[in-house]
């Protein structure tokens, strides 16, 4: 059976489900100091991961935000908030919209299995609360 999604129809989440796991900008915060203190230790490491990660998601014959979606899900398969926090806010910015979401990560529940149920809605919430600042910057700006 195949469903037809409309996706004007798409849902607006409101306001993002918060639970005791963080998920999207909570987990970002959490790692940025850490980050830092390593970024100092080994720079040029770190200059050659951010040259990977533009070259990695330059717009080609995958938009930018096909390939964000990609890493969110990969992110969910390796069950790496970090990963799955820092690819949702960018796939949010390169204008993937939460059906867009919803199905990748719902392709890692096939294959991955069980795990993908617990690591897939941590993936949306975040993905919606990044969406959700998003359109409410969005909003501000056009006030």
């Amino acid at each position: 059976m195949t469903t037809s999604i409309d996706p004007s129809a798409e849902p607006r989440s409101t306001e993002h489900q918060s639970t005791e796991h963080p998920h999207g900008k909570e987990v970002l915060d959490a790692l940025s100091p850490l980050h830092r203190q390593l970024r100092q230790a080994v720079p040029d490491v770190y200059k050659g991961f951010g040259e990977l990660h533009r070259a990695a998601f330059a717009a080609g014959a995958l938009e930018t935000r096909t390939k964000e979606l990609i890493a969110v899900a990969i992110g969910v398969v390796e069950g790496c908030d970090g990963c799955i926090a820092s690819h949702a806010q960018a796939a949010v910015r390169a204008g993937a919209t939460r059906q867009e979401a919803a199905e990748a990560i719902g392709v890692t529940f096939l294959m991955k299995g069980g795990p993908a149920t617990i690591y897939g809605p941590r993936a949306y919430d975040a993905f919606c609360e990044f969406a959700d600042a998003h359109e409410q910057a969005q909003e501000r700006a056009q006030a």
